[in-house]
């Protein structure tokens, strides 16, 4: 039994970080919807009879031979434009960790906890699936990701309007999800290292981070920094991607004293809308067209990695965030605040199971680019989370109702002066 004075879990929070983590939300559903676009249009074109083009532009190779840039347009999004997207999940996990969930121990147990059963579990449902029949386990990673992007537009194409509490947990779930994929990347996916161009990598960080640090914002000398520091790291062994971490992370995350914004913001400004409008599509597009005619589609489905990661993104990460959330709630003897359910809880974690972008890029990792496996990991991870994504809005369709009156509470601006009027109530200390 819940005792009355109990810590409360998915708790409202205050109004600067809900306010910040609602817009930051409103550009990842759009970034979310061009997203899916870019997908449908990868597996119309790589399922017409046009088929061929689509394999020809994905394999182009383009770039100067001697920085060993002459990469394929496929490898080019894997290994260019995604860099800005973990540039920003670099810069949000600095954020969480200095103003966000993660800034308290307290109210980082329940998503931290979620996000690592969340990672663990479809980890060894993939896994014991494989050692039943006899699969490959090189690609265990890969149904560990979560793609917010992708689950918002699921959230927007259903009318769900997901009370603060449950944005923000949402949010700090894929910041701790994307954290464990990055370390994943890092450890288990890279080749063999180069040391020399990795302790090159260390002279334009530093001034980046030097320049950051000193309100240095000019775009003609960061950018070439960054530059520098990307290539030095895409040489060094080490997946490019995490040059983009590292750098997101050596941003300013507070303002200064007399700024209203801090220096992160305004990157952040400038960069999502690239990041969510051009260098993930562009990624989805040469990432997601698998061909499914033909006789490939049936060794697909009957491929042991293939069904291990339908069953690790729907059944693992649904068992594993529910239940990493529910054990820590029972553990520190929480409740959920007045107005949720633990039914809501499921619904969230059935969707963290659309694992898309990150599953994409650790499958590519994994199994080789272009390979016959890597096809037939595109097919699980685009199955796994269109199912996923169904089961979910199943579940969250059905709160829909008690959705829309905590929204029209929490919008509610009686006085007038753009603070909705529940968070300008002094909470009680229990739901703080």
């Amino acid at each position: 039994m819940t005792l009355p004075g109990a810590p409360r879990i998915f708790t409202r929070g205050d109004w600067p970080e809900a306010k910040r983590v609602a817009s930051l939300l409103r550009h990842e559903t759009v970034g979310g919807a061009l997203l899916l676009l870019a997908a449908v249009a990868a597996l119309i074109w790589a399922n017409s009879p046009w088929r061929d083009g689509y394999g020809d532009l994905a394999k182009t190779t383009i770039g100067p031979p001697f920085l060993h840039l002459d990469m394929t347009f496929a490898h080019w999004a894997s290994d260019g434009l995604l860099v800005v997207f973990f540039f920003l999940a670099g810069l949000e996990l600095k954020h969480e960790f200095a103003h966000g969930e993660l800034r308290d121990p307290a109210k980082a147990a329940v998503p931290v906890v979620a996000a690592i059963c969340g990672v663990a579990l479809p980890a060894a449902v993939f896994a014991a699936y494989q050692l039943f029949g006899d699969g490959n386990l090189k690609g265990w990673a890969i149904p560990t990701a979560t793609d917010i992007a992708f689950a918002l537009a699921v959230l927007a194409v259903i009318g769900t309007h997901l009370p603060a509490a449950l944005r923000s947990f949402l949010l700090t779930l894929a910041v701790v999800d994307d954290l464990i994929a990055i370390t994943i990347i890092a450890l288990f996916y890279s080749s063999s290292i180069n040391v020399l161009w990795l302790a090159g990598a260390v002279i334009p960080l530093a001034a980046f981070g030097l320049l950051m640090r000193r309100g240095i914002n000019h775009w003609w000398l960061l950018v070439p920094l960054a530059f520098l520091a990307w290539l030095c790291v895409l040489n060094s062994g080490v997946h490019a991607t995490i040059a983009g971490v590292i750098l997101g992370m050596l941003v300013p995350v507070t303002a200064r004293a007399g700024e209203e914004e801090s220096v992160g913001d305004r990157v952040d400004h400038r960069v999502r809308p690239l990041s969510a409008g051009f260098c993930v599509p562009v990624f989805a597009f040469f990432s997601a067209g698998v061909t499914v005619v033909g006789g490939g589609f049936g060794d697909a489905v009957s491929d042991p990695v293939t069904i291990g990661i339908v069953l690790g993104l729907v059944l693992g990460k649904a068992v594993g965030v529910f239940g990493g959330t529910f054990l820590t709630a029972k553990f520190t003897r929480a409740r959920l605040d007045d107005d949720l359910e633990w039914a809501d809880v499921f619904g969230l974690s059935l969707l963290a199971g659309i694992g898309f972008t990150v599953s994409l890029l650790i499958g590519e990792l994994a199994f080789g680019s272009g390979s016959v496996t890597d096809e037939h990991v595109k097919l699980g991870v685009l199955s796994g989370s269109l199912l996923a994504a169904v089961l979910a809005a199943i579940v969250l369709r059905a709160r829909n109702a008690t959705y829309r009156r905590i929204h029209e509470f929490e919008s509610r601006d009686d006085d007038g002066d753009g603070v909705p009027d529940c968070y300008q109530v002094e909470q009680p200390a229990s739901s703080r």
